[in-house]
C-alpha cells in the first residue's frame, strides 16, 4: 500500500517533466524551422542574384525593354518626385530660418539647405519614395505575371524571363533613381528659395550662388554613388518578391507589400553603411 501511494505521488512529477520535455522539443523544432527557412531564403536570394548578374552580361540584351522600363520608372515618377523635392526644400527652409535669424546667420541658410539636401535628405527621402512607388509596382507586376502563369509561358516559349523581365527592370532602376535624386535635389533648392522669400527677399541668382558656394565635391560624389546602390536594391527586391510570388491571387498584394517594406529597410541599411564609409574617407 505504501509503494502504491508513493507511485501515485511520483506520477504528477513525471507528467510535469513530460510536459517540459514536450515544450522544449517544440521550441527546438520551431528554432530549427526558422533557421532552415532563413538559410533557404538566403540561398534563393544568392542564386537569384547570380542568375541576374549572369544574364546582365549576356549577349542578347533586351535593349527595347530596357528603354521601356526606363520610361516607366523614370519619366512616370517625375510628378511625384517633383512634389516631393519642392516640399523637402520648402519645409526645411521654413523650419530652419527662425533659428538662424535668432543667431544672425540667415545668410547661411542657402548653403545649409543645399548641403543637407545633396548629402542626405534628397537621396534618402527620394529613395524611400521610389521604394514605395517603383518597388511595389515591380513586385505587383511580376507577381501578377507569376500568378497568371505568364512567366511559365515565357519559359516554355524559349524566352528567358530573367533576362527580359528582371535584368531590364533592375538596370533601369539602377540608372533612373540616381537621376530622379539629382532632379529632386535641384527642385529642393528651388523650393528652398521659394521658402526663403516667404518672409524675406533674396534674388534667385544670389540664393543659388550662396547655396553652391559651400557645396564641395565630397558632398556631391558620395551621394551620387550611394544612389546607384539605392536603385539596385529597390529594383532587385521588387523583382525578387514578384518573381517568387505564390500561386494565389492574394500573393500579388503580399509581394508588393513585402517589396516595399524590405526595399525601404535595405535602403536605410545601405545609407548607414555609406555614411560610415564616407566618414572614414573624409
Amino acid at each position: 500500500m505504501v509503494k502504491f501511494n508513493s507511485i501515485i505521488k511520483v506520477i504528477p512529477n513525471l507528467q510535469g517533466a513530460t510536459k517540459q520535455i514536450v515544450k522544449l522539443s517544440e521550441k527546438t523544432i520551431a528554432k530549427t524551422e526558422i533557421t532552415n527557412n532563413f538559410l533557404t531564403t538566403f540561398a534563393d536570394v544568392v542564386l537569384f542574384i547570380g542568375r541576374v548578374l549572369k544574364e546582365t552580361f549576356s549577349r542578347d540584351f533586351e535593349f527595347k525593354e530596357f528603354l521601356h522600363q526606363c520610361y516607366q520608372i523614370g519619366y512616370k515618377s517625375l510628378p511625384l518626385i517633383s512634389v516631393t523635392g519642392i516640399i523637402m526644400g520648402l519645409v526645411l527652409t521654413i523650419q530652419s530660418r527662425p533659428v538662424l535669424v535668432d543667431f544672425g546667420a540667415v545668410t547661411m541658410l542657402p548653403g545649409m539647405v543645399a548641403v543637407s539636401l545633396i548629402r542626405e535628405m534628397g537621396p534618402m527621402i527620394t529613395a524611400l519614395i521610389c521604394a514605395g512607388k517603383i518597388g511595389s509596382g515591380i513586385g505587383a507586376e511580376l507577381g501578377s505575371m507569376k500568378v497568371t502563369e505568364q512567366i511559365d509561358a515565357m519559359e516554355v516559349s524559349s524566352t528567358n524571363p530573367i533576362r527580359f523581365l528582371v535584368v531590364t527592370r533592375v538596370l533601369a532602376a539602377t540608372l533612373m533613381i540616381p537621376l530622379l535624386i539629382l532632379y529632386a535635389d535641384a527642385l529642393g533648392i528651388l523650393g528652398s528659395w521659394a521658402g526663403a522669400n516667404i518672409k524675406g527677399d533674396v534674388t534667385f541668382i544670389l540664393f543659388f550662388s550662396q547655396a553652391f558656394s559651400v557645396v564641395d565635391f565630397m558632398d556631391f560624389f558620395p551621394a551620387v554613388i550611394k544612389s546607384f546602390f539605392f536603385g539596385a536594391v529597390i529594383g532587385s527586391v521588387g523583382c525578387y518578391k514578384g518573381y517568387n510570388a505564390g500561386r494565389g491571387t492574394e500573393s500579388v498584394g503580399i509581394a508588393a507589400n513585402s517589396a516595399v517594406v524590405l526595399a525601404s529597410l535595405l535602403v536605410i541599411i545601405v545609407d548607414v553603411i555609406a555614411v560610415q564609409i564616407t566618414d572614414m574617407l573624409i
